[in-house]
């Protein structure tokens, strides 16, 4: 397994990190636990998890899947082998997190530690905000629409929270998700040392989706990935399982995500199938298997440090973590570069 360096940091992960949003929803606690084994047997020693999981979020399952990885740290002692991301939730829907979650000093002390109990650990080596408090594109959305924000807490404010959690050795580091090139570049100009906020830490990384599918991570961020050794943390690499390929000609495979919870649009519809179609075709010219064709594209971006894998089976995910071995000849990237021409980010 290639290893690679978070942003700026000491720290090496693999390049392929294991994903887990469904435990305790699609997947039980042992089937976590028989995933994150079979992970670490493979090489893989990077594990992203957020306090809102399993997805879809609700009441009745809010915070399980820390609390999986928290038995699995118990279970096996192998914290220190790992390399743990999490995320603090923005604001929602979702008043069973926090009273409603948000972004202000408060509220990210409060859910940094009940991260941390249910992680059964003392520190997080990567802590992320999940998305911003800001009214801005992510989600899919498109079109920015200005909105008031005044009573959004500002970013100064929840960076001087995590510097905080770093201060006090809780976390490690900190990364954004779901972030745009503005938002990136605030982060950024809040924690130089010259600009008299007193140290405030810098982000790491920037978690946000990347795939065949969605491509505009190449727009606008992945010359600050560049510059700034900002890393991608790539999500939905496989489009929620569309670029599986088990959805085309209507199929809706039982316990699929798209066939249990409607509410998973983003990566659905005439234009995602028809480029998806179009990538499934050139798979199979070329004799390759469309996931990890999908899959080594994303690992192989000179932007991404890992790509974020799930699986609700055993067989998806031995699958899906041998992508890793796929080398994608120029005859096969020069096929997608040409599909991405035809269908340019049909899912943003």
């Amino acid at each position: 397994m290639e290893m690679r360096k978070l942003g700026r940091t000491d720290l090496e992960v693999s390049s392929i990190c294991l994903g887990t949003m469904t435990w305790g929803e699609q997947n039980s606690e042992a089937e976590g636990h028989e995933q994150m084994d079979y992970a670490v047997s493979q090489g893989i020693n990077f594990f992203d998890v957020a306090e809102m999981y399993p997805v879809p979020p609700k009441a009745e399952t809010y915070g399980r899947t820390e609390e999986i990885i928290g038995t699995w740290f118990a279970k096996k002692g192998r914290r220190k082998d790992i390399v743990l991301a999490t995320k603090v939730a923005g604001p929602g829907q979702m008043d069973y997190m926090r009273g409603g979650a948000k972004l202000d000093r408060k509220s990210v002390l409060a859910a940094c530690d009940t991260s941390l109990k249910r992680l059964q650990t003392d520190y997080i080596d990567l802590y992320q905000i999940h998305w911003p408090s800001r009214a801005t594109n992510y989600f899919g959305q498109l079109g920015f629409k200005p909105s008031d924000d005044s009573r959004a807490p500002p970013i100064e404010e929840t960076l001087g929270a995590l510097g905080e959690l770093v201060k006090a050795g809780k976390v490690r580091h900190i990364g954004v998700s779901n972030e745009t090139p503005w938002g990136v570049s605030e982060y950024l100009r809040l924690s130089r040392p010259d600009n008299g906020s007193g140290g405030l830490p810098r982000p790491v990384s920037i978690q946000n989706p990347y795939s065949l599918l969605n491509r505009s991570f190449e727009v606008g961020l992945a010359e600050f990935s560049h510059r700034e050794q900002l890393g991608l943390l790539a999500y939905s690499p496989l489009a929620f399982g569309m670029l599986a390929g088990k959805y085309l000609n209507g199929q809706r495979p039982a316990n699929a995500r798209l066939t249990l919870y409607e509410r998973f649009s983003r990566y659905n519809g005439d234009h995602a199938m028809a480029a998806t179609q179009a990538y499934a075709d050139l798979a199979k010219e070329h004799g390759l298997a469309l996931n990890q064709m999908a899959l080594a594209f994303v690992t192989s971006r000179h932007f991404t440090t890992a790509n974020i894998i799930g699986a609700t089976s055993m067989e998806q995910l031995k699958s899906n973590i041998a992508s890793h071995d796929l080398k994608l000849s120029k005859a096969v990237i020069e096929g997608i570069e040409a599909i991405h021409k035809r269908y340019t980010i049909p899912c943003p």
